[in-house]
């Protein structure tokens, strides 16, 4: 969720452009550009940028595996481990 410090006017960020980006790389927040009042643009520093994609990569591959699951694809977790176990000449 945006906080509402966090809009500013895209001529306001034009114009401020480097105090901006001081802050976005100091809070990893995004901020909100507007155009004639309505909200147009979304801005953040590439780190925070970069977490929220690997977060979301996460996400997919979490949600292709519980589909995979609801198809009745994969193994079960026995059968894995004693693959794994095979494969790296593990003994228990």
């Amino acid at each position: 969720m945006f906080r509402t410090d966090s809009i500013y006017s895209l001529t306001d960020f034009q114009r401020n452009a480097r105090s901006h980006l001081e802050r976005l790389k100091e809070s990893g927040q995004p901020e909100i550009l507007t155009i004639n009042g309505q909200a147009e643009v979304v801005v953040q520093n590439a780190t925070a940028y970069q977490d929220m994609v690997d977060k979301l990569d996460v996400i997919e591959g979490v949600r292709r595996g519980l589909e995979s699951m609801k198809r009745g694809e994969g193994r079960s977790v026995d059968t894995f481990f004693e693959d794994f176990e095979r494969k790296h000449a593990i003994t228990r």
